[in-house]
């Protein structure tokens, strides 16, 4: 039978809450849980624990939430509790070599990109906006640089013709969780073939900001689809209308060329909002006026004639 394991998992947004409640259902222990500590959210600004906290606290598991690993009472603590392996995602603190190298085996992390291909913070929207075909998770052990490690497991999915960067999301957090068990039997049973990286097939996937959502209509029709995917369901493209701003929420690629000048509204019908672009028509099929509810581009041209006007 193999060892069964000593885990501390360190992580904060909802993506990997399905791998921490694999672990915690699997026959290995998971004798801590680190988060960052609760943060103000909502209209009333009330701290609020971090969902991996709140499924933590829902299995009993001890948390720690140090504002970071400077003290050396928190790099003790976290030592003294001699784990075999440290599962760490997206946890949002730079962990010091002490950390890395307190588990028996070391760090082990969940990144939502096939390695090399996306290093940094925003690797599932940035292959969609860059029109990627295929994505994936992938299980490195951590050492310092960022996500440079040795891969140790990797799984892949095609990424759908119209999957937004949400959509994506949510398919990628339970392969991630099969990824890491899978990761971990091969670790039990000493078979773990760590591959080092191609520095040269590398890029970064930069976070994520609401200045480069509003979309440039020189560029190509396919370029700004990809980007309202991408950034669906934040930071959402959008776009201005007069002194409005418009968040685009869906879009297609009709099939058809028009010659007309960039962010002029071609046509308009029950089917969308037909606007020329650098290269190539876009046709906006949900949309959100400022102030309002998001809606179909039927129901925005029902109040709104777009007749000669232009977006941007």
């Amino acid at each position: 039978m193999s060892e069964k394991l000593k885990i501390i998992f360190a992580g904060t947004p909802e993506f990997y809450v399905s791998p921490l409640r694999a672990l915690i259902e699997s026959e290995n222990y998971v004798i801590d849980v680190y988060t960052q500590p609760d943060r103000p959210a909502g209209r009333g600004r009330t701290l609020t624990p971090s969902p991996v906290k709140q499924a933590a606290a829902e299995a009993n598991i001890p948390v720690f939430q140090p504002d970071n690993f400077r003290e050396e009472a928190d790099l003790e603590t976290l030592e003294g509790l001699q784990a075999d392996v440290m599962i760490v995602v997206a946890y949002g603190l730079i962990l010091p070599r002490r950390v890395l190298d307190a588990p028996r085996f070391g760090c082990l992390n969940i990144h939502a990109s096939l390695l090399p291909r996306w290093r940094g913070a925003a690797p599932i929207q940035r292959a969609i906006q860059a029109g990627d075909v295929q994505t994936g998770v992938t299980i490195m052990q951590m050492e310092a640089g960022l996500d440079t490690g040795p891969m140790l497991y990797k799984a892949m999915i095609d990424i759908g013709e119209h999957e937004t960067g949400g959509q994506l999301h949510d398919r990628l957090a339970p392969l991630g969780a099969e990824a890491l068990m899978a990761t971990l039997a091969l670790l039990q049973n000493g078979e773990l073939e760590p591959e080092v990286q191609n520095d040269e097939a590398a890029n970064y996937a930069h976070k994520l900001t609401k200045s480069e959502a509003e979309i440039d209509w020189s560029i190509s029709a396919s370029n700004i689809e990809r980007m309202i995917r991408a950034f669906n369901p934040w930071p959402v493209a959008y776009t201005k209308l007069g002194d409005k701003t418009l968040r685009v929420w869906e879009a297609l690629l009709p099939d058809r060329q028009v010659e007309a000048v960039a962010g002029s509204v071609v046509e308009t019908s029950n089917e969308g909002i037909d606007v020329a672009t650098g290269e190539g028509l876009l046709r906006i099929t949900r949309l959100q006026p400022q102030g309002k509810r998001a809606m179909s581009a039927k129901d925005f041209l029902n109040a709104h004639d777009l007749s000669g006007k232009s977006f941007g």
